[in-house]
């Protein structure tokens, strides 16, 4: 059970596309239950998904979406919906805003979806004599699915974990009430305590808190990946000046403004193209172009996925924000595309997290602190020196291929039926 599901757009929505389309090419029979998008609450859409899943059994219910209304509210419009990765908190309004979402969507706002999506549940199990199951969130409220249908059959149950629950980073921002905060403990040890087993994204320091919370729970780290076969299709585009490509979403809980300054120094001696893509606000834009009026920015707004690979791989440098206080709990789907393209990457947030980690081991990507200007200067020039000829080569990049990690997924299935 899914809430992001074709054609909605975002990394949401891709991790389990992908292991749908590809369970069912290694003989299995997934049965996909998602939000119709005519009641779903999506912040982009993405419909060259579609045909990624278009032989998937799929059954698409109806939702009541306070996220909506709220949006309504506060923005003017049903589309906006809650800024994601980050809590406006500007002015009254703002504020009040992050009140209603931190006290009153617990665990979040897309649990109207839940009563429609755990019946269709319920007729589907009896019907195809389902004996596995698995939820996914963000939105959390999707487990509580999960435990219904755990209450009233002989099942297994998988819950996903993509992102931290009550850890979330942006949690501190929302004016919780002590009420607020014990709510959303207890729902999230609820299910980590009743599900037969848990999928992470990362392992380390987001396992053990989860683990604080149901010590005897069995854990299983499944991290996002890239598909091998769209990025081989997509061939590298050479373009005549230095190119730097950031995709993907960009908030005030990412430390952009002293790449930016290092940027517009050595834009002074260089011709620098820089291509954004992806949810940004027209704040940070206008920030970037009025620190680099030497530097030609190109804005492309949201772009499908496979064009968003296109625009990654006419890059010679591609660059990634690290969010603030997320580095030791989220690991972006987003970087090991990064990785696969084979082109240098420059990522600023702590060296000593997990992605630097694995950066370490690439021959040309680095994690640098956000405060470090000068090391920052130093990484690109290194690329502009070497525009044309750069590559960057991870061993072993191969085994976070969506097809390999839909095997390691068949492999987790398999041990916990036994």
């Amino acid at each position: 059970m899914t809430y992001y599901w074709p054609p909605s757009g975002g990394s949401g929505v891709q991790r389990w596309m992908y292991f749908a389309k590809y369970l069912k090419k290694h003989g299995w029979m997934p049965f996909v239950i998602t939000v119709d998008e005519k009641y779903a609450s999506y912040r982009v859409l993405d419909k060259s998904f579609v045909t990624e899943v278009n032989d998937i059994h799929v059954t698409k219910t109806k939702s009541r979406e306070l996220l909506k209304w709220y949006s309504l509210l506060f923005t003017g419009s049903k589309k906006r919906g809650i800024p994601q990765g980050e809590v406006k908190k500007n002015g009254f309004l703002s504020k009040f805003a992050a009140f209603i979402r931190g006290n009153f969507f617990i665990p979040d706002a897309r649990k109207g979806w839940n009563a429609f999506a755990g019946d269709e549940a319920i007729k589907l199990i009896k019907k195809e004599n389902i004996k596995i199951i698995i939820t996914t969130g963000p939105p959390h409220s999707t487990h509580l699915i999960g435990s219904r249908i755990k209450s009233l059959f002989d099942i297994k149950w998988f819950a996903d974990f993509r992102d931290p629950w009550t850890a979330i980073f942006y949690n501190k921002d929302l004016y919780r009430s002590n009420w607020a905060k014990k709510k959303d403990t207890r729902l999230e040890k609820k299910i980590l305590c009743t599900a037969d087993a848990i999928l992470t994204t990362k392992g380390g320091s987001l396992v053990q808190k989860l683990r604080t919370k149901s010590p005897n729970q069995t854990f299983h780290v499944l991290p996002n990946g890239y598909d091998a076969k769209l990025m081989e299709s997509i061939k590298r585009i050479n373009v005549q000046h230095f190119h730097i490509v950031y995709t993907g979403l960009l908030t005030e809980n990412q430390d952009y403004r002293i790449f930016t300054k290092a940027l517009a120094e050595l834009s002074k001696n260089n011709r620098i193209c820089f291509s954004l893509a992806g949810q940004i606000s027209e704040s940070i834009l206008n920030y970037i172009k009025d620190e680099l009026p030497k530097v030609e920015i190109d804005y492309k707004g949201y772009l499908s996925h496979e064009n968003a690979l296109r625009l990654m791989k006419s890059g010679d440098l591609l660059l990634n924000f690290i969010f603030k206080s997320a580095h030791e709990d989220m690991i972006s789907g987003k970087l090991f595309e990064y990785l696969a393209t084979g082109i240098p990457i420059l990522s600023i947030g702590n060296s000593n997290s997990d992605v630097g980690n694995i950066f370490s081991e690439a021959s040309f990507a680095k994690m640098i602190p956000s405060n470090d200007k000068k090391s920052i200067q130093n990484f690109i020039i290194k690329a502009i020196k070497e525009k044309g000829k750069a590559g960057n080569k991870l061993p072993g990049i191969e085994k976070w291929s969506r097809y390999e990690l839909t095997k390691d997924l068949i492999d987790i299935i398999s041990k916990e039926q036994l």
